[in-house]
């Protein structure tokens, strides 16, 4: 199982890359289902996640070529309506081939999604509202048997909490529906937009996209577009926050800064400078601590939870004390133990942590528990003392691509060491 060993204590200085955002690929991956002609997506991301994906998508019969981060998919024929449990039970962005499947082929067999490490992240609004659309489900054997015959229709759907994966999921499956589709509550994530800016152009109509509210009336049939695929808010965000913990200056290539929402001000806040330039965007620290401040997961436009573990490990070394809120999932502070051993002082209670920032953290043998937990501990050890060896990134590899490439590139002392 691979490590990587980190010396900290050195600022950050160059250009790192930021591809494409691994949340809007996955889903745009799944959209390549709708239509028999081919879809064709740029700035996708060589990630674990995505090859996996892949997988599952070869295996319904999507024929497939991925390179230079061009990839391209064409589902001519649909030769297998179920997703076996072994693709699935990896990922589970990989369920929502739940509803293109329905949309298209009336039928699917899809294995329930695995449990994860930040939170028990239930399907069942994705089954309501199929459910509501008129799909007979049925649950036997850790799989979910679905059948519309006659096809989906549209519905109504309000959703009582904000659920991005269950936004997308109606979305893939109500462009191919019997009539007019209604999200209430909807997620309003960036990634919503872009899915909704490629089934548009492949002929759906979806407005409201970006909203709380989502109308979509179903057409007869989608074609092939090439699209691109925006640029990852979340590794924006890690590397703007490694910035604050090392030090240094780093141009973010092809980054959009606007797309942090709430997290742009908090990181400005701390201590961070922004400013866009012709590349993307340049940021750098204004102080020699960051600054203490308080933050409070919520959904899009509000800090992503997807950015806690990061913030977390920024202000282990803050000058101060912070507070972070976790609103999202239940279980998403297993890093705190993690930045324990590197002397971070972390107290949870409940879904808050209180931070009191220390001077200087020290390297420490450390263990990455899930995908943004292990690039807070990666940040953590930039500014650290000493070396810190972070074991199971096979979580890294799965968000974050060529990490030790582009941090080694601007002047880390990192390395991936296989045992």
């Amino acid at each position: 199982m691979d490590k990587l060993a980190i010396i900290g204590g050195r600022p950050l200085y160059g250009i790192v890359p930021i591809s494409g955002a691994k949340n809007s690929a996955l889903k745009l991956m799944a959209a390549s289902l709708l239509t028999d002609e081919e879809l064709v997506l740029e700035n996708v991301p060589r990630l674990a996640d995505v090859d996996m994906l892949l997988r599952l998508l070869n295996q319904h019969g999507a024929q497939s070529s991925f390179e230079d981060a061009t990839l391209r998919l064409h589902a001519k024929d649909i030769i297998s309506t179920v997703a076996p449990y072994d693709l699935v039970r990896k990922m589970r962005a990989s369920f929502n081939v739940l509803g293109p499947l329905l949309a298209r082929e009336g039928k699917a067999k899809v294995s329930l999604p695995g449990g994860c490490a930040i939170g028990a992240r239930p399907v069942d609004l994705h089954l309501k509202a199929l459910t509501a659309m008129g799909a007979k489900i049925d649950l036997d054997e850790g799989y979910v048997i679905a059948e519309a015959p006659d096809g989906l229709q549209g519905a109504d759907i309000a959703f009582p909490f904000v659920s991005v994966g269950a936004t997308e999921h109606v979305m893939l499956a109500a462009v191919l529906a019997d009539g007019e589709t209604k999200i209430s509550n909807a997620a309003c994530e960036p990634e919503i937009v872009d899915l909704a800016d490629c089934l548009n152009a492949m002929g759906a109509k979806i407005s409201g996209a970006g909203t709380a509210s989502i109308n979509i009336v179903g057409v007869d049939r989608l074609a092939g577009v090439t699209h691109r695929v925006l640029p990852d808010r979340i590794e924006t965000g890690a590397y703007a926050m490694a910035v604050g913990a090392a030090g240094g200056e780093l141009t973010l290539a092809n980054a959009d800064i606007d797309l942090l929402g709430a997290a742009l001000p908090v990181l400005e806040k701390a201590g961070l400078s922004f400013e866009k330039t012709n590349e993307g965007v340049r940021v750098k620290t204004t102080r020699d601590r960051s600054l203490a401040v308080d933050i409070e997961t919520k959904p899009y436009p509000g800090i992503a939870t997807d950015l806690q573990a990061m913030f977390t490990a920024m202000m282990a070394t803050a000058d101060g004390v912070s507070h972070v809120k976790e609103t999202i999932f239940e279980n998403r502070f297993m890093h705190a133990p993690e930045l324990g051993r590197m002397g971070a002082k972390i107290s949870v209670d409940g879904q808050t942590a209180t931070v009191t920032g220390v001077a200087r953290l020290k390297g420490a043998p450390v263990m990455a528990t899930d995908l943004r937990a292990s690039m807070s501990l990666i940040i953590a050890a930039l500014g650290a003392e000493g070396q810190t060896m972070v074991n199971r990134v096979y979580h890294l590899d799965r968000g974050f691509e060529r990490l030790e490439e582009k941090l080694a590139e601007c002047g880390a002392l990192i390395e991936r060491v296989s045992e």
